[in-house]
């Protein structure tokens, strides 16, 4: 039994060596001395047998490592839980020892293992199968696991193609053109979020929408895109660029689906309405007058119009994660305008900004109307002031009189602009005794914008006006200037909506 002591020590001795690639051997030489002490890798380790003897060492709990083969023999490690390291005789040595030989001190070796061996292929296949004999098994299961994702992708690439919304493509945030010039990545806009459904919400055409048709006192229903294309074809030219038809699509379902939301049904006449046809909230042509268009000729028009809304089928305009009050124009005298300078509430996303394009592409966008001063007078509702009475009569009391009419009749002293907004529009005017804001002599006057300059000729005043509308929120003139420029929807509305985002019509209403 003590020889078996001895090889038990000597095993407890190597498990607690430090685990490396290499140890240290004492190998025989083949006349029985001692070979000089060399260090030698595990997996080149060779140990010569005493002459006459084979040698067989046991390991109760060791673990092996990969085949080793030495000049006098092959070691074949097994791994089944406790590994055995087996030392077979080569070809031509004598007969094996018995198993449990006294081995002299003289040709202990101590070996260092691994305490983690690789598992190859072969041994996963004898430990989950049970022998050497499951490793075509194994083989077979690794050539299915390397088929089966070729076999998936191939069915994947015979499938039908997804539908891909060209609102899909997420542009960046415009920076203002007028402030600075355009980056490099200005084409790459974000996009606003299209959502996968988009186009089957754009087919479903959305909830219904009950416009009031103030010119027969009808009530049309119809699906939210459809009232979209409506307001689209009455609210902007159809040869006007893509992007910025889009970006008026938005706008107007932005419009709608605020008021939608809120239950807001204000000036329908009590009609069980949601909106009227008119400015007061957007123009609308009912689809019997749509329906109509390719028999007058305008079949591509409208296709353009429907794609613009297709395009942007959902997408709603979002500030603080509700819809924006969507206020658009027709063209600026160069800026729009901060909401409060026409309305009495700061709205933080109608910001006044640049807006030059207008001037450059609107030939309307300058337009002078004349009127005898009486007539301006009574319309702001009050009496022609005493002087100017006087002066009017001395028109026709001879040229010296004239000329001495003339110089009291003069622009300067019959009209005052005291203040003008952020938006370069008049903010306060004096005119006889009163003082107007901008707003009200614009909508007394029926001018086309608050942004004038008055003159005086004889008894007639002179008003030009430069760009078309309120000024609030988005310039239909600039949005197509930009988009003429290469601006995306996106950067369009970015640009005269401050700050703010996209969102899914389905995320407000069901």
């Amino acid at each position: 039994m003590a020889p078996r002591r001895e090889v038990k020590q000597s095993q407890e001795e190597s498990r607690h060596l430090p685990i490396n690639h290499q140890v240290v051997g004492r190998p025989l030489r083949n006349d029985g001395a001692k070979a000089t002490a060399k260090s030698v890798p595990v997996s080149m380790m060779k140990i010569e047998p005493k002459s006459g003897q084979a040698t067989e060492l046991r390991q109760a709990r060791g673990k092996g490592g990969g085949e080793q083969h030495g000049s006098a023999g092959t070691a074949k490690p097994v791994h089944e839980g406790t590994a055995r390291a087996k030392f077979t005789a080569g070809p031509g040595a004598p007969p094996a020892a018995p198993l449990l030989q006294v081995v002299p001190p003289e040709t202990r070796v101590r070996v260092s293992v691994r305490t983690r061996p690789r598992r190859t292929l072969s041994r996963l296949g004898r430990r989950w199968f049970g022998g050497t004999g499951a490793a075509p098994v194994a083989a077979a299961l690794l050539a299915l696991a390397l088929l089966l994702p070729a076999l998936i992708a191939w069915r994947t690439a015979q499938a039908p193609a997804v539908r891909h919304d060209p609102a899909a493509q997420t542009p960046s945030a415009a920076v203002p053109p007028a402030a600075e010039p355009r980056s490099e990545d200005a084409a790459r806009a974000e996009a606003p979020p299209a959502q996968p459904d988009a186009a089957d919400a754009a087919a479903a055409g959305g909830p219904p929408v009950r416009v009031y048709l103030t010119r027969t006192g009808v009530v049309e229903t119809v699906p939210l895109e459809q009232y979209v294309t409506g307001v689209l074809a009455a609210e902007m030219p159809a040869d006007f660029e893509l992007a910025a038809l889009k970006a008026q699509a938005i706008a107007a379902r932005t419009f709608i689906v605020q008021r939608l939301a809120a239950g807001e049904t204000s000036g329908t006449g009590n009609k069980a309405a949601d909106v009227n046809d008119t400015i007061e909230h957007q123009v609308y042509l009912p689809r019997s007058e749509l329906e109509e268009w390719p028999n007058r000729g305008k079949g591509a028009e409208l296709k353009k119009l429907r794609e613009a809304v297709r395009q942007t089928a959902g997408i709603v305009m979002t500030f603080r994660g509700q819809p924006i009050t969507a206020s658009f124009f027709s063209s600026s005298g160069g800026y729009t305008e901060n909401s409060e300078e026409y309305w009495s509430l700061k709205i933080p996303y109608l910001r006044s900004v640049p807006s030059p394009w207008d001037a450059a592409i609107n030939p309307n966008n300058r337009e002078t109307v004349e009127m005898p001063l009486p007539q301006l007078y009574a319309k702001l509702g009050q009496k022609v002031p005493e002087p100017v009475q006087t002066a009017l009569a001395a028109l026709d009391q001879g040229e010296t009189e004239a000329k001495a009419a003339a110089s009291k009749l003069s622009a300067d002293k019959l009209f005052k602009i005291l203040s003008w907004t952020t938006g370069h529009r008049v903010k306060e005017i004096r005119i006889g005794d009163k003082v107007y804001t901008g707003r009200e002599v614009r909508e007394k006057l029926d001018l086309r914008s608050s942004q004038f300059t008055l003159a005086v000729t004889g008894d007639t005043v002179k008003i030009t006006t430069y760009g078309y509308g309120h000024g609030v929120g988005m310039s239909q003139w600039g949005a197509n200037g930009m988009a003429k420029e290469g601006y995306t929807t996106t950067q369009i509305l970015k640009h005269y909506y401050t700050g703010i985002s996209f969102q899914q019509v389905s995320h407000f209403l069901k």
